[in-house]
Formats: C-alpha cells, structure tokens, sequence
C-alpha cells in the first residue's frame, strides 16, 4: 500500500545507510582498519506551525508529462512547473533538533562510524498535554540544514559539505564566475544576502555553513567528493573561516 512520506523518508534511509555501511566496511578493511561503522535512523524535531507547511516548495519524485501531472493534481497532490516537467512539491520545514543526537554522540565516542540524517531526517513534531509523544510528518528536510543541525549538537569542529562542483563560485555559470577558495563567515554572509547563492542549488550549502559557524563551529567547507580529503585537509574547495 501507499506509505506516508516520512516512512518512505525512513524506507530511504534503510536502504541507502545499508549501502553505505557495507562499502565503507569492506574500504576500511581492504586497508587493514578494523573500525565499526553503524547506520542511524535519524529523526528530525520541526515545528508544526512552520510556514513551510503552508508553502510546499520541494520538488520530489518523477518529472511528469502535463497529463500525467494533472491525474497527480486531481488526487490532492500540489503539483509545481520545474525543469522538463511537472513535478509533486513537499513542504521543507527548518530543522530543530535531532532526536537522536545522545545515541549518535555516544557511538562517535565510542569509536563508531555514524551515518545519520539520510535525505534530511524524518520530519517529526511534538504533540501531546502533559505526556510528550513524537509523530511524523509528510515533508522532506534539506540535508545540507539537518547536517548542520547535527553537527552543531555533537559539538564537532568541521563541517565538510560534499557536491558536485569542486569549490563555491561568484556569479557561478556565467563569463565571470570567481572560485572562492577561503572567505571569511562575514563575506559569505554578505554575499548570501546580495541573491549569489540560488536556493535549489547552494544557497541552503551556504545557509548550512553560516549556520555551523555561528553556533560554535570552528569551520565549514565545501567541495567535491572527489577533492574530499584535500578540501579536509586545506588544499581544495572552499574555505569558509570566522
């Protein structure tokens, strides 16, 4: 049957953590590194009253013909014009809290490789007078916000965000793209709030890396997966400093 849009969020993370657990298990043996690796279902604390809901703005699913689309519009769903298509859109709620940050905490502490809010987490509210009880909802986070999220309550250093473009550039796509290699927090900042860093593609990378910096974290990078250790390391991507 039809499952609601947390549990396929949930479904997701199962299956894709799974994937993940195995290939980095075998990698870290092939080198001789005996490490544990563990997958977490993560769910994610949002607010019920989050406009978000009341705005779905996150494309999800096919890309369907204008037919097609108006069969998915007439069974309720809020269909929205994206690139090639007609597409379902979700609300996209802002990340409040991890629900399981105290067992991923204790895994890191003990040694354990944690892989944590797959696809953003599942979006969960709090209900309830007096007795507290946590129930799903039908939207999808951004990953790039959960990550923070979760970064910001494990109390880590760095904030490494993997794309698919190597570095952050001004005015990226046009004659006069800049590849920013290190920026202070307060130059991202400004160039966040001038427009340069469209939302469906790295302005929610940008907003994630503010975000970290100003709640504790000493620095946020982003690049590549290909450049992933030397961007760790300092020799790619970009730099985003206090």
């Amino acid at each position: 049957p039809p499952m609601p849009l947390d549990i396929c969020v949930a479904q997701s993370q199962g299956q894709i953590g799974y994937m993940l657990q195995q290939c980095m298990l075998n990698s870290l043996a092939s080198s001789g590194v005996q490490k544990g690796v563990a997958a977490v279902i993560t769910r994610v604390l949002v607010d019920e009253d989050d406009p978000a809901f009341e705005n779905p703005t996150k494309p999800v699913g096919p890309v369907y013909r204008y037919d097609e689309a108006l069969l998915r519009l007439k069974e309720g769903y809020i269909i929205s014009q994206q690139k090639g298509g007609w597409r379902i859109v979700v609300p996209s709620p802002d990340p409040i809290s991890i629900i399981e940050r105290e067992a991923i905490k204790k895994l890191i502490d003990s040694g354990i490789i944690v892989i944590a809010v797959g696809g953003g987490g599942i979006p969960v509210v709090k209900k309830g007078d007096g007795v507290t009880k946590i129930e799903g909802k039908e939207a999808v986070i951004d990953k790039d916000l959960a990550s923070e999220r979760l970064a910001m309550e494990i109390n880590a250093d760095t904030l490494l965000i993997l794309t698919d473009v190597d570095a952050v550039y001004l005015n990226y796509g046009s004659e006069d793209q800049k590849k920013l290699k290190e920026i202070s927090l307060q130059e991202m900042e400004e160039y966040y709030h001038r427009g340069q860093f469209p939302p469906g593609s790295m302005g929610p990378k940008i907003l994630a890396a503010i975000r970290f910096l100003e709640n504790g974290g000493k620095k946020a990078i982003i690049s590549s997966i290909e450049h992933a250790w030397d961007a760790l390391e300092g020799e790619a991507g970009t730099q985003i400093v206090k």
